[in-house]
């Protein structure tokens, strides 16, 4: 299995961002809607952009391989925040699954950011280590 391995982490970071790549690109063209609905929710819009950057471009560099460690750890951050913030109607039963979805895909991320990118990644390629 070992032989593997890197394989199935490149596969997996391709697939573990995708929703956060439609995710932000989606905040990106509703821009407006988006930031109203962080604010009713008692979020600053003007955290807004950060979100997109995280979402969008996190997205990308994980499924890139780029900055995977660091980026992975604060979107494991990132997904265990929105799931406390958005999904904490405990009550209704999309929201305890959405808030499960979000652990799951934190410990995704976790994980990501303690094995690192794997041999087929920039990082990788750039010698990077972190």
């Amino acid at each position: 299995m070992k032989k593997f391995e890197d394989i199935g982490i490149l596969v997996a970071r391709i697939m573990m961002p995708i929703l956060f790549i439609v995710a932000g690109y989606g905040k990106i063209t509703a821009y407006t809607g988006t930031q109203q609905y962080m604010e009713s929710m008692g979020v600053p819009g003007f955290l807004l952009p950060l979100t997109i950057l995280l979402e969008f471009g996190g997205g990308l560099a994980i499924m890139f391989g780029f900055l995977t460690r660091t980026t992975a750890l604060f979107t494991a951050a990132f997904t265990l925040l929105t799931a406390f913030l958005f999904h904490n109607n405990f009550a209704d039963e999309v929201n305890q699954l959405m808030f499960m979805k979000n652990l799951t895909i934190a410990g995704g991320f976790l994980l990501l950011g303690i094995i690192g990118p794997g041999a087929f990644s920039l990082d990788r390629l750039l010698n990077k280590r972190w």
